[in-house]
């Protein structure tokens, strides 16, 4: 099991040490949670918000794909959680992609992106995504003079960056942006803050059965999740001689290493109530389902219906917000059959 890793310089650790000094900062601040395995998200992110504006333009923005018809945001929707609420996404020639969308909240916080974790970085990874023939099939010379001859672009750019429309400008403005997604005061950052009635009783009951059926050893930390791999399937499923639930095989694909069979990164469980379908493979329609299966291949055992009742009961504690507005389910759903068009505006 792979534990907690960011790489120094990265917007990731920018923002774990935020937290940290956060955390250090005024009298009992650290010890409203210091004994809780789940952090509080920080309330700010502290970006520049010319990047950060810029960013969002350029995730909206279809010109980033070859065909000039599909954005990073088609994928990527906030009103389902930042992502798009189908068991795997439609890729930019119609056809579905290998993977469900994960959500790009919180991302930064991640450890490696991906669900295969093989990129190390937001950079790494949005240069693979753009260069992907089955994303957006693309690359950075293409997708600069493009906005290089767009003089509105061009002065965005040079509003937030002196040398203007540059490679790194572009990769740089799009990666601040989406490492200000988080979403902070959550119910239960609230409660890790000592607002002890911001949940329910039944939601902290939910907790302590998460706690105590050892959910938190694999969804812990900031982003109750996103900071380790682990099999899926440790209790059945996935093992020799038994039925798979899918036949990704994960992170061998990455590493070409037998252990790794079946290895996914571990996703953030942060507003998880409305990012359904879950897993990698999109197989469980409702959180219900997906907490239900964790615990027959992740525990080897069944909860009790009154159980499983709290524990979601508990994750739906996990939703925050987005610019200051609190995130909350759809009330209608988008079709699945059709790229998504919502921003994240």
């Amino acid at each position: 099991m792979k534990l907690l890793h960011i790489e120094s310089g990265s917007p990731e650790l920018a923002v774990m040490v935020l937290v940290l000094c956060l955390a250090g900062s005024g009298p009992g601040a650290r010890s409203a949670f210091a004994a809780e395995p789940i952090l509080p998200v920080p309330q700010n992110h502290g970006l520049d918000p010319k990047k950060v504006a810029l960013g969002e333009k350029l995730f909206n923005d279809p010109r980033l794909s070859k065909n000039n018809a599909m954005a990073c945001a088609a994928c990527h929707v906030a009103a389902l959680g930042g992502a798009d609420g189908r068991a795997k996404s439609i890729n930019i020639n119609g056809a579905p992609t290998k993977r469900n969308a994960p959500t790009v909240f919180n991302v930064g916080l991640n450890f490696r992106q991906f669900w295969d974790g093989r990129s190390d970085s937001l950079a790494h990874q949005l240069d693979t995504v753009l260069r992907d023939p089955n994303v957006m099939n693309t690359d950075w010379p293409e997708i600069m003079a493009k906005l290089s001859q767009d003089p509105k672009s061009a002065a965005e750019f040079r509003s937030a960056y002196p040398d203007g429309v540059q490679i790194a400008n572009i990769s740089d403005a799009l990666v601040t942006y989406q490492t200000s997604l988080t979403t902070p005061n959550a119910r239960f950052d609230r409660y890790l803050r000592g607002e002890t009635n911001a949940i329910s009783s039944d939601e902290l009951k939910g907790y302590n059965l998460f706690k105590s059926y050892g959910c938190v050893a694999c969804h812990q930390g900031m982003n109750v999740g996103g900071n380790m791999f682990q099999r899926f399937g440790v209790m059945g499923g996935r093992q020799p001689g038994k039925p798979e639930l899918s036949p990704d095989i994960g992170r061998l694909k990455v590493t070409g290493q037998e252990p790794d069979r079946f290895v996914f990164k571990v996703p953030s469980l942060r507003n998880v109530e409305l990012t359904a379908p879950y897993f990698h493979d999109g197989s469980a329609a409702t959180l219900e389902q997906a907490v239900s299966t964790m615990f027959a291949y992740q525990l080897g055992r069944s909860p009790s219906p009154d159980d499983l009742g709290l524990i979601v009961k508990f994750l739906k504690t996990l939703t925050g917000e987005l610019k200051g507005k609190p995130l909350a389910p759809p009330t209608t759903v988008l079709a699945r059959d059709k790229p998504a068009r919502n921003s994240l505006n």
